[in-house]
């Protein structure tokens, strides 16, 4: 029996991670688009989307048929989860995502990186770093609950090391040329160690 293929997979993690990373890299293996919710999102200058408005773009994303969707955002989390097939948790120490964070910044200072949304510099923000530092103590109970309450039909993927996301990305790559053309990430509850 064939595995099925996931059209919807959502990437989430802390910032520095490797979401956008992530999702660039399973976007040339299956060829999925990618969908960064710092695109849509933030408007030029750093300013925020209403609220609501956010909600109806998330929505109206959420209802393509493929896509691979990288970025946090609370408050649409379960609308998300609700559509995607394939969750895929970032689970990296605080550490590295702090360096991740830092690595970036001294790289992209002052120009906008091409996953984030026209108009919004790359610029140190306290705030950010420390909702970075906070998050495996403020963030991650609630996302790991959350994970295991996702209906058993869904492919939940926890990565916490290089290595595992190594070994993930081959995993994808070996279910593809099994399956196939239009092939994808495989299909099962997995905890990469």
């Amino acid at each position: 029996m064939q595995t099925p293929t996931p059209q919807r997979i959502l990437i989430i993690g802390s910032g520095g991670a490797g979401k956008s990373t992530l999702a660039g890299q399973l976007h040339a293996l299956t060829g999925i688009e990618v969908i960064h919710l710092d695109q849509h999102y933030w408007q030029p200058d750093w300013v925020e989307t209403e609220k609501r408005e956010w909600e109806e773009k998330v929505a109206a994303l959420a209802a393509r048929d493929s896509w691979i969707m990288d970025g946090n955002y609370g408050g649409t989390l379960d609308l998300r989860i609700e559509r995607a097939d394939t969750v895929i948790f970032l689970d990296r120490s605080r550490w590295r995502c702090l360096y991740r964070v830092m690595k970036r910044l001294a790289i992209s200072y002052g120009r906008t990186r091409a996953d984030m949304a026209a108009g919004c510099r790359e610029r140190f923000d306290w705030a950010f770093v420390t909702y970075v530092y906070g998050y495996t103590r403020t963030r991650r109970p609630a996302i790991l609950s959350k994970l295991e309450g996702i209906h058993p039909q869904k492919t939940v993927v926890r990565l916490r090391s290089d290595r595992e996301v190594s070994t993930y990305l081959a995993a994808v790559k070996n279910a593809i040329l099994a399956i196939g053309p239009g092939g994808g990430a495989p299909n099962r509850k997995t905890e990469l160690e």
